[in-house]
């Protein structure tokens, strides 16, 4: 007697049923599938990007709008610091190294970063094709940028100011693309990069044509594209921070990303920046945590809301199986004459239970991969964020493990009644 065959024989005879139970129990497998797959990406982006930065520094503010804007680029900037103060910062013993940032520009939504050749190295981009930045109006494409706006090594660009792409075009001062960047899986690959100068001499020479005062720039930066070309060469080449002279008076830095000189310095230097300077100071670490920590409460009720799909599946199980034993108990009785014992009924009707439970595994496993598919394009064009929809995450091992003891739990009580099943007594009611 093959238990399997009879098993997806009677499954079938009530399909509305079984269709019923098993999209109720996709369903709420598909949710927490999204959700695991969401919060497991999202807490690894979070911190590979913010791998090997130990502390950022930018103006007063919001600490979590510090980090998001100058490590993840998905908010704006604080502000901005004057290089004088950012200098005292750089050269204080506790920090071993300090990458500068300059934001403030877009193409096409994405972010044009002024910084060193330390921040690619921070991140292990390498070049896919071309050079990389060097002196003022050249720009190296992260891998997505060149992909998606089509760039190729010898385009001029027009940047525009702001984050979004619809400010103020800087039309005088078009940016050449010297080099593309091999894809890394990080922030980079979504970003333009190029020296600090080329950010000041844009937003100096467009402050001064537009008289608008702007927040990224001051108005004495047309010094003579010459002198920040020799002087971008002497610093780009190293990639090393850059150190304030008379010719960076009135700059300004966007933020700072460091690494510490000494574990000490953890517990003491963000201290010092809060409260002895103008600064504000902001530990990527603890901020992606309390982040991660807010994003829980919303994953949590979603998750809730899918153990509740699952919960009712299994009822809906149960009943079903329960309703169709009351059907079928002349059938099992007939089985019993026939030589199948009572341990046939029990793995009987629990094989039913669990062939529901693998097709509403198996849909919502496929339901949820896709429907992460759909969100995760979604969220790369609004937040800029790398989730992958058809990745696999271990936990969804245990999710399929449990729905199955879902299934046979359900069908375990029909079981139990199936396996006492009395054959003279249903056979004299026949």
């Amino acid at each position: 007697m093959n238990l399997l065959k009879l098993s997806a024989s009677y499954i079938r005879q009530r399909w509305l049923t079984t269709g019923l139970n098993v999209l109720l129990l996709a369903l709420g497998i598909a949710t927490i599938v999204v959700l695991l797959l969401f919060s497991h990406q999202l807490e690894r982006n979070l911190t590979e990007n913010a791998e090997g930065i130990d502390l950022v520094v930018g103006a007063k503010g919001s600490p979590l709008q510090l980090i998001l804007s100058s490590i993840y680029h998905i908010d704006a900037p604080t502000g901005n610091i004057p290089v004088e103060e950012a200098q005292e910062i750089i050269e204080h013993p506790a920090v071993a190294e300090a990458i500068p940032l300059a934001l403030g520009d877009s193409y096409r939504g994405y972010r044009i970063v002024g910084t060193t050749h330390d921040y690619a190295a921070l991140y292990g981009a390498e070049l896919a094709g071309g050079a990389w930045w060097s002196g003022t109006m050249s720009v190296t494409a992260g891998a997505r940028v060149a992909e998606e706006a089509q760039l190729r090594i010898g385009d001029e660009i027009v940047s525009s100011h702001g984050l979004t792409g619809d400010g103020a075009v800087h039309a005088s001062h078009p940016l050449q693309v010297v080099g593309v960047l091999e894809a890394t899986g990080t922030v980079i690959d979504r970003l333009l990069l190029t020296s600090i100068e080329t950010v000041w001499a844009v937003h100096g020479d467009h402050a001064e044509d537009d008289h608008t005062g702007d927040d990224h720039a001051e108005g004495d930066h047309a010094e003579g594209d010459h002198a920040e070309d020799d002087h971008a060469e002497e610093e780009g080449e190293g990639g090393g921070a850059f150190h304030a002279d008379e010719e960076d008076d009135g700059r300004e830095y966007t933020s700072l990303l460091l690494t510490y000189s000494s574990p000490i310095a953890a517990a003491t230097f963000p201290r010092y920046v809060n409260s002895q300077t103008d600064l504000q100071a902001a530990a990527p670490a603890f901020q992606t945590a309390r982040l991660m920590s807010l994003l829980g409460v919303g994953f949590d009720a979603l998750r809730g809301f899918g153990i509740l799909l699952i919960a009712v599946a299994a009822i809906g199980v149960f009943v079903a199986l329960y309703s169709a034993l009351r059907e079928r108990r002349y059938d099992l009785a007939v089985m019993r004459t026939l030589g199948a014992s009572r341990w046939t009924l029990l793995a009987h009707v629990i094989l039913e239970g669990v062939l529901l439970t693998v097709m509403g595994t198996v849909l919502g496993l496929g339901l949820g991969h896709a429907a992460a598919a759909v969100l995760s394009r979604a969220v790369a064009e609004a937040q800029g964020l790398a989730l992958a929809g058809w990745s696999f995450v271990p936990a969804e091992v245990v999710l399929a493990i449990l729905a199955l003891g879902v299934g046979v739990v359900a069908a375990l009580v029909p079981a139990v009644q199936a396996y006492r099943t009395d054959i003279a007594q249903v056979l004299a009611r026949r």
